[in-house]
């Protein structure tokens, strides 16, 4: 299978689907997602969406009431404006990397296999990993390993990654791995190395500004009532989604008005949702999700 849904069923339900209204689904990948949300939608109903990477182009479902693009999510709005839709009932995100992406031994994802370090989501980007471990300075290295992965020790992985880098350049995942060794606990090894992994990707896709930009466009999109649901995998993406619903901005404080009225477009429908442990058991990548989901109290202006 290209890609396993991660809690199907939950995502569907938090959005309590309206038969004949318009969706987005910013992260098609496999088209699970995007499937069971057309299951339910009627003849009249709309589903955009979206995907940087053409292998999930290539996957398209065949379905007239689809229009998927081939676009970063950042550019929802402007999408929407050039296919003449103007509000929408509910957005759908399952965010990270895709069960295909990490299969593929070429992208350069994953741990497990030895391959070219390059980690796009969209393979026309002239940027990469490699750039990144090459050619950013000590400081960038050691401030992203810090952010986006959480690691104490980012300042010594960065200092060791400069001094391996002068001998030979990196462009492997084994070197790296090799290089990164000795950060690794007996016992540990992967969850470390994951965390480097994902800190590298996050910046080479500029994951976290992305996600940013989509979030702040939802107010002007979203209906009254209409739904947002998002699936997070790591503490990082986890925290800007929860503040954004929380204080519809990404501050620990929420944002106030000319009279000091709290400025906050959407109110969550429940805490989060994790998956079952059997769906865990079956699908190894749905082991770190949080599913939010929240419900649109403003009015578009």
């Amino acid at each position: 299978m290209y890609h396993s849904p991660v809690m199907p069923l939950e995502s569907i339900h938090s959005l309590d689907i309206l038969s004949d209204g318009v969706y987005v689904d910013l992260t098609f990948g496999g088209g699970g997602h995007s499937k069971l949300i057309l299951d339910n939608l009627s003849d009249s109903g709309k589903l955009i969406a979206f995907d940087q990477d053409i292998d999930a182009i290539n996957n398209k479902i065949d379905d007239s009431r689809l229009i998927l693009i081939n676009q970063n999510f950042k550019f929802l709005e402007q999408n929407l404006k050039y296919n003449n839709i103007l509000n929408i009932d509910g957005v759908f995100a399952d965010l990270g990397v895709s069960s295909h992406q990490f299969d593929s031994a070429e992208r350069g994802f994953s741990i497990r296999y030895d391959s070219v370090i390059d980690m796009r989501m969209n393979t026309n980007s002239s940027f990469n990993a490699q750039q990144i471990l090459n050619e950013y300075s000590e400081s960038q290295i050691s401030n992203i390993l810090f952010e986006y992965a959480d690691l104490r020790n980012s300042k010594d992985i960065a200092k060791t990654i400069v001094k391996e880098r002068s001998l030979k350049k990196i462009t492997r995942t084994s070197q790296l791995n090799e290089i990164l060794n000795s950060f690794l606990p007996k016992g540990f090894e992967n969850k470390i190395l994951a965390k480097v992994y994902q800190a590298l990707r996050i910046e080479v896709n500029q994951e976290m500004q992305a996600l940013k930009e989509v979030l702040l466009q939802l107010p002007n999109l979203v209906k009254k009532g209409g739904t947002i649901s998002f699936i997070t995998y790591h503490s990082v993406e986890d925290r800007i989604v929860k503040r954004f619903i929380q204080n519809g901005c990404f501050e620990s404080e929420s944002s106030k008005n000319e009279f000091g009225i709290a400025d906050i477009p959407f109110k969550k429908k429940f805490k989060f949702i994790v998956p079952s442990s059997k769906e865990i058991k079956s699908n190894s990548r749905a082991r770190s999700a949080k599913l939010r989901s929240a419900i649109k109290i403003w009015e578009i202006v």
